[in-house]
């Protein structure tokens, strides 16, 4: 497989190098190592998940051992096959390069952003499937597929909700761990099982669910809100993106993504591997595209046992979506799909923009306004998160067949 630049946006760089000596472009030695990134998975796990989830074991007993295992300690369970034992080594071990400051001050700009953070990063994932590499896992699996839609989306929301709690990332035993490393078996999982699919072309792809791939989604929650959420009032400094740059990198590592060689050092480098996807897109989607987008914001419409208030919520919440997609996927991707107008979501989303920049004002010069900011804004996030799950269980499940 190859990667290749577009005369439009190589036409793109050339005149803002000229203009501004910034290069839109990433270093040749970076996008050789995005482009090998493209065929590398996650080994150690996948070891594990070929052992129990998809071995002798089966999927029933892999998750009751991964659960006690998560509960009691992997030393404390004698039936933990070895690769299980390797998989904790290297999940509990914290890197060197951490600073659990910046870890900190990362998280708190997540609890800022709050259901913003969800929103903004799931509509810049739908700009993305109009690739066949993203579109094609995704569709397989059925997550992101109709009904189950929002269900999905829910999943991630939790996994959200839960590492950005104060010092959750980085206290052993926490919800925030055990969720992580659920969602990265569950990867592993359905990383297999795609690769061994007819729909799956290799020598187009790569892996399903790459190492690039899931470098992509780091980005989509430092460096692309960071800068996008401007248009909503978010006021986040450049040191605050750092941070949260930073505090996506030690997410990464605990979801098996490599954050060692490619992973931006900077917000520069950041908005250069964003801009080299963009710019070697190739289009190749086909039909799952559109049913993945377009099967998304409608599974926010409310059911017909819905009535009265509740109703008016989930319109109210449609609608909002809507307006994420308006504003934050690219027009001519946005195009290609039937989806709601958005207009009266984000003209919601930008007439509270100007009340976001006060707060976000305010908090600069109180501690007190920081404080409430984060809390208020996590407090609506679980509150909605809570109301859309209902009975429903998020279950991170690493041993679901594939839906075709």
């Amino acid at each position: 497989m190859d990667l290749v630049v577009s005369p439009a946006h190589q036409h793109l760089r050339d005149r803002v190098r000229r203009l501004t000596g910034f290069d839109l472009l990433p270093r040749d030695q970076v996008a050789a190592q995005f482009l090998a990134g493209q065929t590398a998975g996650d080994p150690v796990a996948e070891r594990f998940v070929a052992q129990t989830y998809h071995g002798d074991m089966g999927a029933e007993r892999a998750r009751e051992l991964l659960d006690e295992a998560l509960r009691v300690g992997v030393d404390q369970v004698p039936e933990a096959p070895e690769s299980m034992r390797t998989l904790f080594a290297e999940f509990e071990t914290i890197p060197d390069w951490v600073d659990p400051e910046l870890i900190e001050r990362g998280a708190a700009v997540w609890r800022r952003w709050g259901y913003s953070l969800g929103a903004v990063g799931n509509a810049g994932t739908m700009d993305t499937y109009t690739e066949g590499s993203l579109a094609v896992p995704l569709s397989l699996s059925g997550g992101y597929a109709g009904a189950s839609a929002l269900h999905r989306y829910l999943e991630t929301s939790r996994w959200w909700l839960e590492v950005c709690q104060p010092g959750a990332v980085l206290t052993p035993g926490s919800r925030a761990r055990e969720v992580s490393l659920k969602v990265r078996v569950m990867h592993v999982s359905v990383r297999a099982r795609v690769a061994e699919h007819p729909e799956w072309d290799a020598q187009a792809h790569g892996l399903p669910i790459s190492q690039s791939e899931m470098m992509l989604t780091l980005l989509g929650g430092s460096v692309g809100p960071g800068l996008g959420l401007y248009a909503l009032g978010f006021l986040t400094s450049p040191a605050e993106i750092r941070a949260v740059l930073h505090f996506n990198r030690y997410l990464g590592h605990l979801v098996g993504c490599r954050v060692d060689e490619m992973y931006p050092a900077t917000v520069a480098d950041g908005v250069r591997l964003l801009y080299y996807f963009d710019a070697t897109r190739k289009y190749d989607s086909g039909a799952l595209g559109p049913e993945l987008v377009e099967g998304f914001v409608p599974s926010f419409e409310p059911g017909p046992q819905v009535h009265g208030l509740a109703r008016l919520r989930a319109r109210f919440h449609l609608h909002l979506q809507a307006g994420y997609t308006r504003l934050f996927m690219l027009p001519w991707n946005r195009r290609r799909y039937r989806l709601p107008s958005g207009i009266p979501g984000l003209l919601v989303l930008l007439g509270r923009a100007p009340l976001v920049a006060a707060v976000e004002l305010a908090r600069r010069v109180s501690p007190g306004v920081d404080r409430w900011q984060q809390a208020s804004s996590m407090r609506r996030w679980r509150r909605w998160h809570a109301w859309h799950l209902g009975q429903r269980e998020e279950r991170f499940d690493a041993g679901q067949q594939l839906r075709r």
